[in-house]
């Protein structure tokens, strides 16, 4: 079997960013890998997934229950390994993904209390890994950022882009639950921490990628 790499974190916590200068690091380094980005919204299994952000099941994350939502998700998960990297991971190869099982962990989770995601945790790696039989991540390493950072970066996003953010980004509520969420999966699923800020102060890009390398790399 191959390896799987996953960058994993909130909305607004500098995920993909940091992904896209890993993936130029490593070309440009003449690593072999396969890249991925979920969800794959141009796709046809990505329907139900686009329908629940677009709020056609309720206008809050809540409209949709944790458990359902999170097998829409793993429907274009599954599609996606079969139809594109299973015989390349199977082979050996080395799959990056931007996004993966744990953003359910994170965004799905946010709907439960505390006390009762560790075991949707454990549920939502068997559904994935057991039961639907998609590869389980070697690495995840976690965009750590706080609520609020996350929320000021979405709505400068959106200011200089002129579009509005969807159901769970729309919320900040539930982005502050789950950052909560994201910091119970990373402790009780074993995931690499990474710090956006130190204190007050933001960390820079390249001091970010710098220390998401040396992890991927090491």
């Amino acid at each position: 079997m191959g390896k799987l790499i996953v960058i994993e974190g909130i909305d607004g916590s500098g995920k993909s960013t940091q992904y896209r200068l890993l993936c130029k690091r490593l070309e440009d380094e003449g690593r072999g890998f396969k890249r991925i980005t979920f969800p794959r919204y141009g796709e046809p299994s990505s329907a139900l997934i686009k329908m629940y952000l677009n709020g056609e099941f309720g206008g809050d994350p809540d409209s949709v229950n944790a458990y359902a939502a999170s097998s829409f998700f793993a429907v274009d998960r599954y599609a996606s390994f079969i139809q594109d990297w299973r015989g390349y991971y199977e082979s050996g190869g080395t799959v990056l993904t931007d996004r993966y099982t744990t953003s359910n962990a994170i965004h799905q989770g946010a709907k439960l209390p505390p006390d009762r995601r560790g075991r949707f945790f454990k549920w939502l790696y068997d559904y994935e890994f057991n039961l639907m039989r998609l590869p389980a991540p070697d690495l995840v390493v976690y965009m750590d950022i706080d609520a609020g950072l996350s929320a000021r970066r979405l709505a400068l996003r959106q200011a200089e882009t002129g579009s509005g953010g969807d159901i769970h980004e729309a919320d900040l509520g539930f982005l502050e639950k789950c950052a909560q969420s994201g910091g119970q999966a990373a402790d009780l699923l074993g995931w690499k921490r990474i710090k956006c800020a130190e204190g007050e102060r933001e960390r820079g890009v390249e001091e970010i990628h710098r220390e998401i390398y040396d992890y991927v790399a090491g």
